[in-house]
């Protein structure tokens, strides 16, 4: 299972939300390079970037701070946060981001995301499926949205998406555990859906990548989400307040 730390930005700043609400925003770093260097600095080869600015505002802000990481560190980075126009994705990969989080865009604007996907491949577009009780949430989880969550993923399956980042909208933030039935849950829809051939192509689906995240507190949770089958996962908050070190993040990658 592969460590992804999160760093999310809001003018240029490092902060952590709880729940995604904006009014709980928490600065942890002014310099989120720095930040990025000391993840890297204990073997991590992941990144989680978001640009908080961008969801709220529906485009692509905070470019500068992808462009920054991405030039002065060998961190594969993936970056979303107000994708919403090809210029927009353009963008985001010319200032070196590896894959796009799409997640208002593939509820709002199916037919622009499901192009994106045939036009970059699936190994560079990833589906943000952040929910609250089970409804996909969008635009930075202001609103929510009448799509359900299982049936959503597998729609964008059967288009030959594979990587899957999911949030539980009513964990992040909070330290108090993740989803751990809901990820269950999603694995084992995806692996029925998964011999399902793809309209377009008539390719087989490979099996779902799923991303946890929201609400890890603790190490031992860690090999808990590995068991279950999430193909990485996405920790913030309990890093930056020290609920689970840089060091035991390493111990564990270097372990594998």
């Amino acid at each position: 299972m592969r460590i992804i730390p999160a760093i999310d930005i809001i003018d240029g700043k490092c902060v952590r939300l709880s729940k995604g609400d904006y009014a709980t925003k928490k600065i942890y770093n002014e310099n989120p390079l720095e930040v990025a260097k000391e993840f890297e600095a204990h073997g991590i080869q992941y990144l989680h970037l978001v640009d908080l600015d961008g969801a709220k505002s529906k485009h692509i802000l905070n470019h500068g701070v992808l462009e920054q990481i991405a030039s002065k560190t060998n961190l594969k980075i993936d970056f979303g946060g107000g994708l919403k126009t090809d210029d927009d994705l353009r963008i985001a990969f010319e200032c070196g981001a590896n894959q796009i989080t799409g997640g208002s865009i593939a509820v709002k604007d199916k037919e622009t995301f499901s192009r994106w996907i045939v036009s970059y491949g699936a190994e560079k577009i990833i589906l943000g499926a952040d929910a609250l009780d089970e409804k996909v949430a969008v635009s930075g989880w202001q609103e929510e949205s009448k799509e359900e969550l299982l049936p959503f993923i597998q729609s964008y399956q059967e288009k030959g998406i594979q990587y899957v980042i999911c949030t539980d909208i009513s964990k992040d933030g909070m330290l108090e555990g993740p989803s751990f039935d809901l990820y269950r849950k999603i694995i084992k829809t995806s692996s029925v859906t998964s011999s399902l051939p793809v309209r377009q192509t008539g390719r087989v689906e490979k099996q779902l990548k799923l991303i946890a995240s929201g609400g890890i507190s603790t190490f031992d949770e860690l090999p808990k989400l590995a068991e279950i089958g999430c193909e990485g996962t996405i920790i913030g908050k309990a890093i930056y307040e020290n609920r689970i070190s840089l060091k035991q993040l390493e111990n564990y990658i270097l372990s594998r």
